[in-house]
């Protein structure tokens, strides 16, 4: 007996074919996302500071003189 196809089976047909699609290309673009989200680098945390900076918080805080700073700041610029 010949295959004779109506109208519903054709639908059934294409919407299996649009599924299948759907699935699949959803599974990749997931594999995708997952790859390139657990591969990259952490970037949290502050930024890191300038040697200058660093300077002027350790005078500040009183941990340099004010010629040793002075004579960073010079060294540094």
């Amino acid at each position: 007996m010949p295959w004779r196809f109506s109208g519903w089976e054709w639908g059934w047909i294409i919407l299996g074919w649009v599924f299948m699609f759907a699935f699949w290309g959803g599974l990749i673009a997931l594999a995708v996302w997952a790859v390139s989200r657990f591969t990259q680098r952490p970037s949290s945390g502050p930024p890191p500071q300038r040697p200058l900076d660093i300077a002027k918080t350790r005078y500040a805080r009183g941990e340099i003189s004010k010629e040793e700073f002075e004579r960073l700041k010079k060294d540094l610029s």
